[in-house]
């Protein structure tokens, strides 16, 4: 029998989907899951595909199932599992063997992965994986992060079953260490924040505006044929128009608004605070989650405050609720790759941001139509913040004023708005060249004597009269 050209551990769902996809593209697999009956009840739903797929019951025959030198794809819960089956695999292999970590991993858990198999002289490549089970089955975002030799190896599989952007692959190597996973990371920021703007517009639309959900939906399938052409806008007109098939009521409207989440936006928020990088759109968005969690809490409020009121009396248009989306998600992108950047200085990845947009073009949750354009205004100025590309710029100058018309009307009216607020802030404070701050360094130095920098010279540690 002919040896697989791959492994893979972990048959969940993500991992069934990606076996499947690499052996639809041509790539014999060999498949091992904990439960074994697990792994015989994949098989046999395989189909035409389980002639390329080899099952094995343990570890030892998964190893002696592919081919030499071995490359192996773990697909099991991030933290301790990865470690520990790494543990259980490594004195399997032979020393030039490859392990790969595509699940949802903290790039720090990477970053020390990759020291320790380079310490030990063996290969380990950390891949983060976007577009849910859907992308992993017929093609999803794949962000590569390990040693260049590690990714050459597997290039050709990982491009083979990504998706394609008019005909290229978005799959691509970022860096080293753990840098695959933190790009992904970032992804998964951005997408808390594009969904909870799309939630907000949707809240100003239902409760502001008194509109169904069938007619959000028209709106939403309306703007995916325009700048805001995304596959987020494209599922929430899907979502608004669905009907429950218990009652015959609108989907949206008999959902629990209790959002979950798997940590990954909260990673976001925490390295860009451990960065020094402003990312308040993304942050106001894992906020937003936390909030929705405490439902009892938020029915309490409205019993001691009362409900706000609410409706509008149209302040707002459709086209409003558009332009604010649009100047709201060139923010949202604009932070996240501030962030990419500034962990790129700190890290010394040397990451490829216009190929980290071109990455996320298609496969992966955030896919739009802008992506191209932030694509071309990063290669042009990839240390610059997006929002002062002139193309983005042009964008923002039009967006703007819908965009804080929305704002300030939902909060007047008691529609909460945190992400487009915040979006708002972020934007006055980055064309504000006389801030407020000369106020915190006076107080600063009032109570602690910490100093401060003069507006007409150039020495460091000036201190106020108060300083005696």
């Amino acid at each position: 029998m002919s040896k697989s050209e791959i492994g893979l551990i972990g048959l969940g769902t993500m991992g069934a989907m990606l076996s499947l996809n690499i052996a639809e593209k041509g790539f014999p697999i060999a498949v091992f899951n904990r439960t074994t009956a697990v792994t015989r009840n994949f098989h046999e739903d395989a189909g035409d595909l389980a002639d390329m797929i080899t099952p094995t019951e343990s570890l030892e025959d998964l190893v002696a199932a592919i081919a030499k030198p071995r490359a192996i794809i773990l697909m099991v819960p991030a933290g301790a599992p990865v470690d520990q089956q790494i543990e259980a695999l490594r004195p399997l292999l032979d020393e030039d063997d490859l392990i790969i970590d595509a699940g949802n991993a903290n790039f720090h858990d990477t970053n020390r992965r990759g020291a320790e198999a380079e310490d030990q002289g063996v290969p380990f490549l950390g891949i983060g994986v976007s577009g849910g089970s859907e992308g992993a089955r017929h093609g999803p975002s794949i962000m590569g992060g390990g040693t260049k030799s590690s990714w050459d190896r597997v290039e050709h599989i990982l491009k083979a079953i990504s998706a394609k952007y008019e005909g290229q692959p978005c799959a691509t190597w970022m860096g080293k260490g753990g840098s695959g996973h933190f790009v992904k990371t970032v992804h998964n920021g951005i997408e808390y924040a594009d969904m909870q703007m799309i939630a907000e517009v949707y809240g100003v639309m239902r409760d502001g505006m008194g509109m169904s959900a069938k007619e959000c939906a028209a709106v939403f399938k309306k703007w995916n044929e325009g700048p805001l052409q995304s596959y987020l806008i494209e599922i929430s007109g899907e979502v608004a128009a669905a009907e429950d098939p218990k009652t015959g009521k609108a989907m949206l409207d008999i959902i629990l608004d209790r959002a979950g989440q798997k940590g990954t936006g909260r990673w976001t928020a925490i390295e860009a605070q451990h960065l020094g990088s402003a990312i308040t759109v993304i942050e106001a968005a894992v906020a937003a989650r936390n909030m929705s969690a405490v439902l009892d809490e938020r029915r309490k409020g409205q019993n001691v405050f009362g409900a706000a009121p609410q409706k509008l009396h149209g302040e707002i248009t459709i086209d409003d609720l558009e332009q604010a989306l649009i100047g709201g998600k060139i923010v949202c992108y604009a932070q996240g790759f501030d962030l990419l950047y500034a962990a790129d200085a700190h890290f010394e990845w040397n990451l490829p941001l216009p190929e980290v947009a071109e990455v996320w073009r298609e496969g992966c949750i955030i896919r739009s139509s802008m992506l191209n354009d932030m694509a071309s205004a990063l290669r042009a100025h990839p240390e610059e913040n997006l929002m002062f590309s002139p193309y983005f710029a042009g964008l923002l100058k039009q967006s703007d004023g819908a965009l804080r018309k929305v704002a300030s009307t939902a909060i007047t009216h008691g529609l909460p708005v945190p992400a487009l607020g915040a979006a708002v802030a972020y934007f006055d404070i980055m064309r504000t060249e006389r801030s407020t701050a000369n106020m915190i360094q006076a107080q600063r130095d009032f109570f602690g004597e910490h100093g401060f920098e003069r507006v007409d010279d150039d020495q460091p540690d000036h201190h106020g009269p108060w300083v005696g």
